[in-house]
């Protein structure tokens, strides 16, 4: 937390909110990342029109950031067999928990969801003890 910046963290959030505002009260649709990417492909045919418009705005977003703010930007420091590793647990738990930080964390505790409480929770309490263990055992945490 050496390089904490309150403001651009407020304005993401605030960003993300407004955005999950706008497609709850628009649609009736939850911003839930992992539901959305895994029924992309696996849902209904003409559920995939708006998720897949979902899925390319935010790969249009990251390409954004990068070409305007290339600077605030970085490589991960780990190698790709590490990253693809990570993402694949990601995925696990995601199907695991029911869905993810954002739809549960973001989406569901504004609907006051219980099982969304307990989701995240538990998502906090992970990281943290996983964070604790990789300094204890000598790794950047």
């Amino acid at each position: 937390m050496t390089e904490f910046t309150p403001y651009s963290a407020l304005a993401g959030g605030l960003l993300i909110g407004l955005a999950a505002s706008v497609l709850l009260i628009g649609s009736g649709r939850i911003s839930g990342i992992s539901g959305i990417a895994g029924n992309l492909l696996l849902g209904q045919s003409g559920d995939r029109a708006w998720r897949a418009a979902f899925v390319a705005g935010l790969l249009l977003a990251g390409i954004a950031a990068a070409r305007l703010l290339p600077g605030a930007l970085q490589a991960s420091p780990r190698s790709l067999a590490v990253v693809a590793a990570a993402g694949l647990l990601v995925g696990i738990g995601t199907r695991l928990g029911s869905g993810c930080t954002s739809g549960h964390g973001v989406c569901g505790l504004s609907r006051l969801s219980p099982r969304s409480l307990v989701a995240t929770l538990a998502f906090i309490l992970s990281g943290v003890v996983t964070a604790t263990l990789l300094r204890w055992l000598g790794g950047a945490a």
